[in-house]
């Protein structure tokens, strides 16, 4: 039905018919024939409310992108100033450094940023999905902790670029993603480590179904194996990248017969939870443990002694996706951004040889 009206329409424009500029443009009813659907049910998908059956849903999916639809809320220069940030939660340091880096960037390239925090890391895209598309936005950054928050078809329909700060992994690959190399700084620290002379070395991993923690993990496991170390399961402990995950996995590392000399925590959040096992047994760091985190977050100078970590770069991750949706035109059809930055180990005061500490008694 669309094309039928577009060669109707073009017809008019070569007898000289004049038209409005909106004359071409595809509108909610256009849509509604094409899926065999009610107006009402185009504008229910759109909103993003929930009263539509997933069958339906698709169908007009299908629809809104044939038909090329278009949703008129934006200014005559496409642009209206508003970027959405979505994150599950505000209290870590990781937050904060993601939230400064699309800050800045958005006020760089004039627009204000509008930031959602859904409060729980099982959320489902419901109150936070339907309040963007209420109203008009330039694109939209998501910083969530579980694939099922956000899937293409969810946001597509909305003609809103998005982009997804990569923290789990897992997404279909029509999901435009940024994130960092993991498996290389997994094994990045855990080389360190082994080059200090250390040969238990214990990990700390993140939860088990979050791809980032698994990469780091296969990280660990590589470099163990390139320096010729056993790999002992159970110098393996799970964790959830938060503090108190950390201590809990690092005392039950600190009770073994032969407990690590080392630690590679997944989190500079664990690495604080390692930390705090550690004085609890009575062991000085880096004399008798080394401790590795991930992320370098500011906390990192303020742990003492200085933590050692593996740098993923969180503000500039924020930049990029700040500016993929503000500044970079998005082609329908095109393959998705997928794009890792690199991380890197930051030597501080956390880690030392075990060479220079082998006749000490532990604790």
């Amino acid at each position: 039905m669309a094309t039928e009206q577009g060669t109707r329409t073009h017809k008019r424009a070569a007898a000289g018919t004049p038209r409005s500029a909106d004359a071409d443009r595809v509108t909610i009813a256009m849509v509604a024939r094409e899926a065999g659907v009610s107006a009402p049910t185009v504008s229910k998908v759109l909103n993003g409310r929930e009263a539509v059956g997933p069958e339906t849903r698709r169908r007009v999916q299908d629809a809104l992108i044939s038909t090329g639809y278009q949703r008129r809320a934006r200014s005559e220069t496409g642009k209206v100033g508003l970027v959405d940030f979505v994150i599950t939660e505000l209290d870590t340091a990781w937050a904060c450094e993601l939230l400064r880096g699309a800050e800045q960037e958005a006020y760089r390239l004039g627009a204000s940023l509008v930031l959602t925090v859904t409060h729980d890391r099982q959320a489902q895209p419901r109150e936070w999905l339907k309040t963007i598309a209420s109203r008009p936005t330039d694109g939209v950054v998501l910083v969530v902790t579980n694939t099922r928050q956000v899937a293409a078809e969810t946001l597509r329909p909305i003609d809103t670029p998005f982009v997804v700060i990569d923290q789990v992994g897992g997404y279909d690959r029509d999901v435009p993603t940024i994130g960092a190399t993991n498996w290389a700084g997994g094994f990045a620290a855990t080389e360190h480590l082994a080059e200090l002379g250390h040969r238990r070395i214990g990990v700390i991993t993140g939860p088990e179904d979050v791809r980032c923690s698994l990469e780091r993990l296969d990280g660990y496991r590589a470099a163990l194996g390139r320096a010729g170390l056993p790999l002992d399961e159970s110098l393996v402990r799970q964790g959830d990248f938060y503090a108190e995950g950390g201590r809990r996995a690092a005392l039950e590392l600190l009770d073994l017969p032969e407990p690590p000399t080392a630690i590679f925590a997944g989190s500079d959040q664990q690495a604080a939870g390692v930390y705090d096992a550690a004085h609890a047994r009575g062991l000085r760091i880096p004399e008798d443990l080394s401790v590795v985190g991930f992320d370098d977050t500011e906390v990192c100078e303020w742990m003492f002694p200085r933590l050692t970590t593996i740098r993923q770069p969180l503000a500039q991750m924020a930049v990029l996706a700040i500016r993929n949706v503000l500044e970079t035109t998005h082609t329908p059809g095109e393959q998705p951004l997928h794009l890792e930055l690199s991380t890197s180990l930051v030597e501080r005061n956390s880690t030392a040889p075990w060479k220079e500490r082998a006749d000490r008694r532990r604790v």
